[in-house]
């Protein structure tokens, strides 16, 4: 494989899951981790990614409430925005993850419908707090500068203290078999905490994380009470989650 086209699949890796290890990368592509940490020594220095410990993250991952150029898919995860849109009802209490896909969803809040919104995400809070109608209540911890979230025990402990009429999630692989999983141990336990503290769990996905999976198990894709894709919800490719216990929109 030439090294262009290697390079070419890091980004294609980074950009559809946000963040990526070296290790995976170098399983993925059959090739050593030195070789790979070389890549993205290079398309850091490019400005193609941004180059961090054990691993690369994506441009748009790291930025704040300005939507950036560098947002994978981002015409995917607008429309999967609109779709969750229209499940929000005067009075709600909500919340909203960190990641792209659930960024797009703060920004097209309807300003008419008063919302009560949590976030432990730095880029949904700015987003959310030049709007008039949501009473917005960050939840605290260690901030992941890599992911801009916080995280940690204090934040759990926070979680459990809350119930939302609705959760609003992302995650970086959905299978219908193994369900939600994440490289991210730490990431596991914040989304299981906002899972047991929701009424109900929307999961925010592009069709591109179907099928996929990694180590770190969040739940089982029935503890999921609807999954969101930019795909029509009779498409084929949702054809294996049809026989789960989960609405699909």
């Amino acid at each position: 494989m030439l090294k262009e086209e290697r390079q070419q699949l890091i980004l294609n890796e980074v950009e559809l899951h946000n963040k990526v290890l070296l290790t995976d990368l170098a399983e993925h592509l059959e090739v050593s981790v030195d070789t790979v940490r070389r890549d993205v020594k290079e398309l850091d220095a490019e400005n193609k990614l941004r180059k961090v410990h054990g691993g690369a993250i994506s441009l748009g991952y790291t930025h704040t409430a300005a939507r950036s150029a560098n947002i994978y898919a981002v015409h995917e995860k607008m429309a999967i925005a609109a779709k969750a849109v229209s499940l929000l009802k005067e009075g709600a209490v909500i919340f909203i993850d960190g990641g792209t896909t659930c960024l797009e969803l703060a920004r097209i809040l309807p300003p008419k419908v008063k919302l009560t919104c949590f976030t432990f995400s730095l880029p949904v809070a700015l987003q959310l707090a030049v709007m008039q109608n949501v009473d917005l209540i960050f939840i605290g911890g260690r901030i992941s500068k890599d992911a801009m979230i916080s995280n940690g025990a204090y934040t759990i402990q926070r979680l459990s203290e809350v119930k939302f009429d609705y959760g609003f999630i992302g995650t970086g692989y959905v299978d219908s078999l193994h369900g939600l999983t994440e490289f991210d141990w730490d990431v596991v336990q914040l989304k299981k905490a906002v899972i047991q503290a929701s009424k109900k769990t929307i999961l925010l996905c592009i069709s591109e994380k179907l099928n996929s999976q990694h180590r770190f198990k969040t739940c089982d894709i029935n503890a999921i009470n609807t999954m969101i894709t930019e795909l029509d919800p009779e498409n084929t490719l949702l054809n294996l989650f049809r026989n789960q216990d989960i609405r699909l929109m």
